[in-house]
Formats: C-alpha cells, sequence, structure tokens
C-alpha cells in the first residue's frame, strides 16, 4: 500500500474526495465550501471535480443547512455537512439533537440517517471567542449521535470513512491547531478505522493518560518529560471517539498502571473528563493508587489573544497532574 507525507487538512479533503468518487449518493453542504474551498480550505478542489450539485454553498443559515441534510439523508442521499466552527453551530442545535440523533428511534428503526456533521473547533489560532471554543460535552449526552476527534492525519481519514459509512448521524470535530501542525504518512488508498475505539499510542506502567484531539500530543510530551526527569513511565490513549468511548482500553489500563489523568480542552466542570474519571471510579476503583487527575480548561469563556495560551492544557499542567498522582 503506496502512502503520502500530508497533513490532517489534506487527509480530510482526501477522505471527502474518494467518499464522493466511490458513492454518487454522497454530497457536500455548507457555506463558503464551494468556489472558496470553505474557510480552511478542506473541501478545496472538490467543487471543480464533482460541480455544484454535489458540493452547494448554503445560505448563513445553520438550521437549515442541518434540517435540509436531514431531510436527504431520508431520501437516500450521505450528505456531508461543514460547520464553519463548532460554536457556530447552535442555531442547528435543535436540528440536530432533537431530530437527526432521534430518527432511528422515533421511527422504530424505520429509518436512519447516514449524515457526517463536520466542524472545526478549539483554541489556539488567534480567533474570537466562539471561533475558538470545545464544546463537545453538549453533544456527548445525545444518545444517537456518535462524536468523533481524530489526533492525527491517519486517524482523520480512517475515522471519516467510517463515519461516512456510518448508517446514524456523526459529528466529526476537526482540531484547528492540527490542521496543518504535522504531516504524517497515510495510505493513498481508502481505509476505515473503526469507530468508538481507542488507540494507546505510548505504552507506560505507572499512569493512564486520557486524551483526545490536539491534547493526545501534549499529553505525549507530559509523559516524555515525566520518563525523563523522574523515570515515571505513562501511558497514553487517544480516545479518537469520544461518543461512545472506549471504556474498555481505558480501564485495562487503569488495571495496569493503577493511576490516572484526564486531559481535555473543553471547560473542567462538566466536561467529558468528569465521565470518564466516574467510569474509572466505578469499574477500576480498588486498582487506583491515588485519584483520577483532571487537566482541562479553565471555566470562562475563551480568552482573546493575548492570553490564550495561558487559557490552554499544556504539557505542563499535564506533567504538574502526573507528579501529584504519582506522590499522593
Amino acid at each position: 500500500m503506496s502512502t503520502r507525507n500530508i497533513t490532517m487538512l489534506q487527509a480530510v479533503n482526501e477522505a471527502m474526495h474518494e467518499r464522493m468518487e466511490m458513492d454518487s449518493d454522497t454530497l457536500l453542504l455548507g457555506e463558503d465550501i464551494g468556489k472558496n474551498g470553505g474557510v480552511f480550505r478542506a473541501t478545496d478542489g472538490l467543487y471543480e471535480t464533482f460541480g455544484p450539485s454535489r458540493v452547494i454553498d448554503t445560505p448563513l443559515a445553520e438550521a437549515g443547512i442541518i434540517g435540509s441534510s436531514i431531510g436527504l439523508a431520508l431520501n437516500g442521499k450521505k450528505p456531508i455537512v461543514e460547520i464553519q466552527f463548532l460554536a457556530f453551530i447552535y442555531p442547528g442545535f435543535e436540528q440536530l439533537v432533537s431530530h437527526a440523533a432521534r430518527m432511528r428511534y422515533r421511527t422504530r428503526g424505520q429509518f436512519h440517517l447516514p449524515m457526517v456533521i463536520r466542524a472545526p473547533y478549539g483554541a489556539g489560532i488567534r480567533g474570537p471567542e466562539l471561533h475558538s471554543e470545545s464544546v463537545e460535552s453538549f453533544f456527548v449526552q445525545t444518545p444517537g449521535l456518535k462524536v468523533v476527534a481524530p489526533g492525527n492525519p491517519y486517524d482523520a481519514k480512517g475515522l471519516f470513512h467510517a463515519a461516512v459509512k456510518d448508517p446514524d448521524p456523526v459529528l466529526f470535530l476537526e482540531d484547528t491547531k492540527l490542521y496543518r501542525a504535522f504531516k504524517q504518512d497515510v495510505p493513498a488508498e481508502s481505509y476505515e478505522i473503526p469507530l468508538g475505539k481507542a488507540a494507546v499510542v505510548r505504552e507506560g506502567s505507572d499512569l493512564t493518560m486520557v486524551a483526545w484531539g490536539s491534547m493526545v500530543r501534549e499529553a505525549v510530551k507530559a509523559a516524555e518529560r515525566m520518563e525523563k526527569e523522574k523515570g515515571w513511565s505513562c501511558e497514553v490513549i487517544d480516545l479518537r471517539t469520544i461518543y461512545p468511548f472506549d471504556r474498555e482500553t481505558i480501564i485495562e489500563s487503569v488495571k495496569k498502571t493503577g493511576r490516572a489523568a484526564v486531559m481535555h480542552e473543553a471547560h473542567k466542570t462538566g466536561g467529558l473528563g468528569a465521565e470518564i474519571t466516574a467510569v474509572i471510579n466505578e469499574e477500576a476503583l480498588v486498582y487506583l493508587r491515588a485519584p483520577v487527575q483532571r487537566v482541562a480548561g479553565y471555566d470562562v469563556p475563551v480568552p482573546q489573544f493575548m492570553v490564550e495560551d495561558l487559557y490552554l492544557p499544556d504539557a505542563g499542567r499535564m506533567a504538574n497532574a502526573v507528579e501529584k498522582a504519582m506522590t499522593f
């Protein structure tokens, strides 16, 4: 299998191109995704290849975009929706949560909605507050909706193929800091990574770190720092799918290490880290040697440019959490 060294943005673009070539029922909808190629250029070149009937520039109306996609999916199409930034999804929240996620339940399995909603998220690119939020917790409490957050180009392409083939709606979160952050060898052919399966990206024996998106790289940096400075061996898990997340991989790791820390960019209160901590307490409490640590964004709106970096969790804050658990 041949590979190319590409960014995550290129991997997402390539996955969409492949899906549209494979299936004529697959089409794209979103604001400025056609001739302009999207705000981050994720759809660059697709309009020229597939034309305006399959790469559709929409009005600035998220409720209409998601609502129209629900109708398309009910009638045999496979829409891929781009929401320019995750926090722009609020006008379409009702369509997504009340209708898209509930359709199979509401119709007792008679109808499925094979649709993907792409949404860039996260701070660190110097965008205004509504362009920088991580609000995945709004969606992980929604039965019927899967939520995916890849942390590298290889996973992004494989997870995207799986998301488009899934019979139910998938919210596909793309961390903006990762779009062009680094390159990775990615197969030229299409492939799938199963939804709901985490990846152990670094093996260790003293503490389990759980993260997703760009926080995975920060967790790895913290693990390397702790091993170099303290001799502690940290295992790093990339959730990849954050709902439903891979409980088995987390619990198996915690039973081995006896300690855990969860890292996410979203606000700490009510964040997914609290749910992961609860699962660890429910299923592996007797194996714990210290309380589970949480490293997260502060409970304030994402601040403006001058102090944005102070808001973001990083390897330093994660290393402090590791030390707290290891010396408990």
